[in-house]
């Protein structure tokens, strides 16, 4: 008999049936210090990642004084009552933790991530963080000149420098959002440890705040430490901060900031729309996906695969700030780079499929892949403690009900063709989107002009 007769050959596994999924829903509470508290127990994550929503938004910002949230963002892990700078970092890296920190309109938002065993130790050094940050006057004066250093390169990146741009274009010359986020080299070159002590003294203190903490938290008395590290933080009431409206002027026109020898073009084609409160969310979630969210999108389809114009174009939503009211507003957007021999063309035949969308709408089979990539692999997404967690305090920041998440999946799932191209062509009216081109004005000028997309206006690159 040979080796392959005397084989034993069994039946191949067959799949068992999908086990439903949900997103996780987490319990509420509040510490005797004003704090909220969100906790969501997931069995198997052994690290667990937290996230503090502090109040302090880009528009409380004293004038003149752009990128002070920023600076005192990054200033919250530099030291305390109880440790220089370095004792700080050596003390997290025992922990085996890292905390970051970044502003944005919203707020400062602190992550802290830390395996759970070191857990009581990471949450007191957050505590101490957030109670009694130094604010040394040596360590302000390092991050603003590490800021200032930073500001030319981001100048330098097309997509940066199109970012800042759009927001300016967009957005009144009064609003916070028309002003980068980090500040420029003269507000932040104004900044000093006595404002950003006032900046802190201001606007950050619990009973305003926002703790989220996600991990497995088998055998873990969270009530009671949270209670010994951050219910020690105390600080003065707060009445509530009106929320300005979002305004925005997305009158079609054209926008070119001039780098002489560009040999691409960066595209950023954008306007101001519906935020998450609003009930198209769900289906200009689908409809701009199916647009621009994927390597097999329509319009990488077309500008990619078929003219070999880009490496990829993108079509996003993405929230800038919303009210306690349901208010809000995100910016929708089409992004991208192509060599600048072809900016005229890309853009010719970017308009077209945008046309093509408003004629012939977007197709059954189109609308079920964007069900399935954005529905389908959630689970995968929310694999990690961090990540529920930072969806978690989105919904807190953008006042959003704690099952907002789950029921968005269910939306999405339910979401026809008709829907998703309706809310794709109201994203995107061909007549309403302000675009800004980082390139070569000489080169391009003229063919964008022919377009007949809006008036062109040249800016210098700074």
């Amino acid at each position: 008999m040979t080796e392959l007769a005397s084989m034993e050959f069994h039946p191949q596994p067959q799949a068992g049936p999908a086990r439903p999924w949900a997103f996780p829903a987490p319990e509420r509470g509040k510490l005797d210090n004003g704090l909220t508290v969100l906790r969501c127990h997931r069995p198997g994550q052994q690290v667990v990642a937290v996230e503090v929503l502090l109040e302090s938004p880009l528009d409380a910002e004293p004038k003149g004084l752009d990128g002070i949230a920023t600076i005192m963002a990054r200033a919250l892990s530099e030291g305390t009552d109880k440790h220089t700078a370095e004792e700080f970092a050596a003390e997290l890296e025992r922990c085996g933790a890292t905390l970051d920190a970044y502003a944005d309109h919203p707020g400062v938002r602190v992550s802290l991530e830390v395996p759970v065993s070191r857990l009581p130790k990471a949450l007191g050094l957050l505590a101490d963080a957030l109670r009694a940050p130094a604010f040394d006057d040596a360590e302000v004066e390092r991050l603003v000149r590490n800021r200032l250093d930073e500001i030319p390169h981001e100048l330098a990146n097309p997509s940066r420098r199109a970012a800042k741009e759009l927001s300016k274009e967009l957005f009144p010359a009064t609003s916070r959002m028309s002003r980068p986020r980090q500040g420029t080299e003269d507000t932040v070159a104004g900044i000093d440890s006595a404002s950003v002590r006032a900046f802190y003294e201001r606007h950050v203190r619990p009973v305003t705040s926002t703790v989220v903490v996600v991990g497995d938290l088998t055998g873990v008395e969270l009530d009671a430490l949270l209670g010994d590290t951050l219910g020690a933080w105390t600080g003065s009431p707060a009445e509530p901060r009106p929320v300005p409206p979002v305004t925005a002027n997305d009158t079609g026109r054209v926008v070119i900031v001039d780098r002489p020898g560009a040999v691409q073009t960066q595209l950023l084609i954008g306007r101001v729309g519906p935020d998450r409160h609003d009930r198209v969310w769900p289906a200009q979630v689908l409809g701009t996906y199916c647009l621009g969210g994927t390597l097999t999108s329509r319009l990488d389809k077309v500008l990619r695969e078929e003219k070999g114009y880009t490496y990829g174009v993108r079509a996003f939503g993405q929230v800038l700030r919303s009210a306690p009211d349901g208010t809000g507003a995100a910016m929708l957007a089409i992004s991208g780079s192509v060599d600048t021999p072809n900016t005229g063309p890309a853009l010719e035949d970017l308009w077209t499929v945008l046309r093509g969308v408003a004629a012939g709408g977007l197709t059954d089979a189109e609308r079920d892949f964007a069900v399935q990539n954005l529905v389908g692999v959630a689970p995968l997404k929310y694999e990690t403690a961090a990540s529920v967690a930072n969806t978690l305090a989105d919904q807190v920041e953008q006042h959003l009900p704690d099952d907002y998440q789950a029921t968005l999946y269910q939306q999405l799932a339910a979401t026809g063709t008709v829907e998703a191209t309706a809310a794709a062509v109201s994203a995107f009216p061909v007549d309403r989107l302000v675009t800004i081109l980082v390139g070569d004005a000489a080169e391009i000028r003229e063919p964008v002009e022919a377009l007949g997309i809006g008036e062109v206006t040249v800016v210098a690159a700074e």
